[in-house]
């Protein structure tokens, strides 16, 4: 199938549609020319009608003694051969000529009456070979100049597109730049935000996807020379059998680091797939109640205090379910692991017009905020884990398109907030 331009397609169609309503405004002209002609033609013969009969009133009027006029346009004279209860026009022809007829009532009871016929031939050819001639002459320029605005209008209107296009073909995912929105009318600026917002998350997932390469690559190769190392040493010569049992529950130890850090791996797989997640309708606050207990079970060993505030008791939303786990889960564990024991955890919901936000807040020690936790393999502090659980939870909250941050607390306090922030799509909320 032979592809379309839609520059073409819009083109024609707007001279297809402009030249109908040329030829269709035309033709109205046309008519209401004629019958305005027409219509005034009629209002003088019955105007001069009315002032032969009001001059004739009280008069004994017979056929004979009215003096008939006569000349080349116009011939009155009285008749009494017809009946009409009312005046009526009659238009006609005869041997090539064009006339208006008039029968206007003088005295009814004895059939007298008046007739008038002119002849409209000069206003017809006035009409038809003047009016109609000129009209249609022209609308030929009014065509071309028609033909011209809808290319430049076609091609005005089209721009944006353009634009947008040239945009999008000249990237790759080493120049991927955002679209301009002061360049573009109204209507196109949420397509633009759409775009924008896309290869932001082409930009940010080809980033961190080479940071997650290159670091998998890295933290793999390190225990592997350490083990390697390790052993080489050990095999030089004879030792001790301590000294084996330790070489050996070395490597064990590296490899179940390895093991979590690939398994941490195969869940990036997992959360791009469940993306394509169907939503699901749930009460949120109730749903949230219940994850609050799931965690303290977690926090019990640590004597760590979980607590759930909301600012509504029932908010109905839908949801993909497992993204969203992955960002409050990795939220509250990433708290638990930092929260000295015998603190507490405030878990917050709060629904607004605008946006449902979720926050998490600890009373550790706090983050560098110059780093990018969010990055692959970004660890900060002295506890043990991979680094990939917040890199989870942002390419989690993409595809929610949500956003998610990491900040110090601002209440003079040590520890961080964690917060979700979920455009609000509930549809029943009650208080």
């Amino acid at each position: 199938m032979k592809a379309k331009s839609i520059y073409k397609q819009f083109y024609t169609k707007l001279i297809i549609a402009t030249s109908l309503f040329i030829i269709a405004l035309s033709f109205i002209f046309y008519e209401y020319t004629r019958s305005t002609v027409y219509a005034n033609m009629q209002k003088v013969m019955l105007q001069d009608a009315r002032k032969i009969s009001f001059s004739l009133l009280n008069k004994k009027l017979t056929k004979n003694n009215f003096k008939t006029i006569q000349n080349d346009n116009v011939a009155i004279d009285i008749i009494n051969d017809v009946k009409l209860p009312d005046y009526k026009f009659y238009r006609y022809e005869k041997e090539d000529n064009f006339y208006i007829k008039l029968i206007y009532p003088i005295d009814i009871k004895n059939n007298q009456y008046i007739r008038i016929i002119r002849n409209i031939n000069f206003e017809r050819e006035l009409v038809y070979s003047i009016i109609f001639k000129n009209l249609f002459i022209l609308a030929i320029p009014g065509f071309i100049l028609m033909l011209l605005y809808s290319l430049i209008v076609s091609r005005s209107l089209l721009k944006p597109i353009i634009q947008i296009n040239k945009k999008l073909s000249n990237m790759d995912e080493n120049s991927l730049t955002q679209i301009e929105k002061k360049d573009l009318p109204v209507e196109f600026h949420s397509l633009s935000d759409s775009i924008n917002f896309l290869t932001n998350r082409i930009e940010t997932y080809v980033k961190f996807k080479k940071e997650l390469f290159i670091g998998a690559a890295h933290e793999l190769k390190t225990p592997l020379a350490v083990m390697k190392l390790k052993n080489e040493v050990t095999l030089r010569k004879k030792r001790e059998i301590e000294s084996y049992e330790e070489t050996l529950k070395l490597t064990v130890k590296q490899i179940d680091d390895m093991n979590i850090m690939i398994s941490s791996i195969l869940d990036i797989g997992r959360a791009e797939g469940a993306q394509f997640e169907q939503t699901i309708d749930l009460d949120l606050v109730e749903y949230m109640k219940k994850k609050s207990n799931d965690y303290r079970m977690l926090s019990a060993q640590k004597n760590i205090i979980i607590t759930f505030f909301s600012n509504v008791n029932f908010l109905q939303t839908s949801i993909q379910i497992t993204l969203f786990n992955q960002i409050i889960q990795n939220f509250v564990q990433n708290a638990i692991k930092f929260t000295p024991n015998e603190k507490s955890i405030a878990i917050r919901l709060k629904k607004t017009k605008a946006k449902i936000v979720i926050t998490v807040t600890d009373e550790g020690l706090g983050i560098d905020e110059k780093i990018n936790l969010f990055a692959p393999f970004k660890r900060f502090g002295n506890q043990s884990g991979v680094g990939l659980g917040l890199f989870l939870a942002k390419n989690a909250a993409d595809s929610l398109r949500a956003r998610i941050s990491l900040k110090n607390r601002k209440d003079g306090k040590k520890g961080c907030v964690a917060k979700l922030v979920i455009n609000n799509t509930s549809e029943l909320v009650k208080i």
